[in-house]
């Protein structure tokens, strides 16, 4: 048992995938974590999810209701905590959602977050970010992207990654105004993998699912990929280590690779049960016309054919952090997949 910290630490959105993971690394590591859910009904899945990331939590998890839409909970949320875990991010959903139904929530949550962080005396936050605020809307480019990249805002780009830059933006023109003494990190992870902890799993964990459940080919797409659990690691550095204050970080384990690539992997490691993994690449053409069939899918199309790299040197150089190879998150992912029985045909 590692040395109890009585250091109490807030993670807002317990429900989310690398919220979960995130409370599993505080809590090993001896911290006392709160959580904000929307609903207080949802606690008992939170901690049974931890339960399956091998975490028994108990009373040194405690759970309030806030929602980033009102200011309501977030003063009680942030109370008495020295650092704060902010992922959490509403999530429009339905047909008619327009451009600023993503941008305004994610903006407004960013600064009410920070607002209550810094009036409850709150030593550091960390945001998680997405790469989505680094690398979109640049065309091609000749190296690859890095934390001094931001994302184009004026290129094609998805609302969901124009929410996710105008809202770490608003973050960091919040601290250098009215921040005070408060420090903030940032994180900004690619598509992130690793164990599911149920059905609810993340975006990034669909494309192994679809892979392994048959899709007819593989898209010319290429992403960085990194595991979960060491994005929480990233997480904890950043909130401690003393280099980390005002920095942000890319969360990526090695280069980026193509669809094609992740599908070798798959057949390669996983024998019998990636079975169904495409072996071809669907050419641009096919691609565009199926992505365009299905509204959900139409934000890749500008991603078809384009490098993504990304080098996560400076989490490396700056804080030590040494996250498990590409290759093995992919197999944890789909490990997962076939143990909790999410894929096609598993009962």
């Amino acid at each position: 048992m590692k040395h109890m910290k009585e250091e109490l630490v807030l993670v807002t959105g317990g429900t989310g995938f690398i919220a979960q993971y995130c409370i599993i690394a505080l809590l090993q590591a001896g911290y006392r974590v709160r959580t904000t859910v929307r609903e207080l009904k949802r606690e008992a899945e939170v901690r049974a999810h931890l339960q399956v990331g091998g975490v028994t939590a108990g009373e040194r998890l405690s759970f309030v209701a806030a929602d980033l839409s009102n200011d309501e909970g977030w003063a009680q949320a942030a109370a008495g905590c020295r650092y704060v875990m902010h992922g959490a991010s509403p999530t429009p959903s339905g047909p008619q959602v327009a451009e600023e139904d993503w941008i305004r929530p994610a903006v407004d949550g960013n600064l009410r977050v920070l607002r209550a962080a810094r009036d409850a005396g709150v030593e550091r936050v960390v945001l998680t970010s997405a790469f989505g605020a680094i690398g979109a809307g640049h065309g091609r480019m000749q190296r690859p992207f890095n934390e001094n990249d931001w994302t184009n805002l004026k290129g094609n780009v998805a609302p969901y990654q124009k929410s996710k830059t105008r809202s770490e933006l608003a973050a960091w023109e919040f601290m250098a105004r009215e921040g005070g003494n408060m420090q903030l990190a940032a994180v900004n992870p690619v598509a992130v993998l690793g164990p599911a902890l149920g059905a609810d799993y993340s975006h990034s964990i669909r494309i192994i699912k679809t892979m392994m459940d048959g899709q007819p080919g593989c898209l010319k797409i290429n992403s960085g990929f990194v595991d979960v659990r060491d994005v929480a690691d990233l997480h904890l550095l950043a909130m401690t280590h003393p280099a980390a204050a005002g920095e942000r970080f890319i969360a990526i384990a090695g280069e980026s690779m193509w669809m094609k690539e992740v599908a070798r992997v798959l057949r390669q490691r996983m024998g019998q049960a990636a079975a169904r993994v495409p072996r071809r690449v669907l050419p641009n053409w096919l691609a565009r016309l199926l992505l365009g069939r299905n509204p959900a899918m139409k934000t890749a199309l500008p991603l078809l054919g384009v490098n993504l790299n990304a080098s996560g040197d400076k989490a490396r150089r700056l804080l030590g952090w040494s996250p498990r190879s590409r290759e093995d998150a992919i197999v944890a992912t789909a490990q997962s997949l076939v143990r909790l029985g999410l894929l096609k045909g598993s009962n």
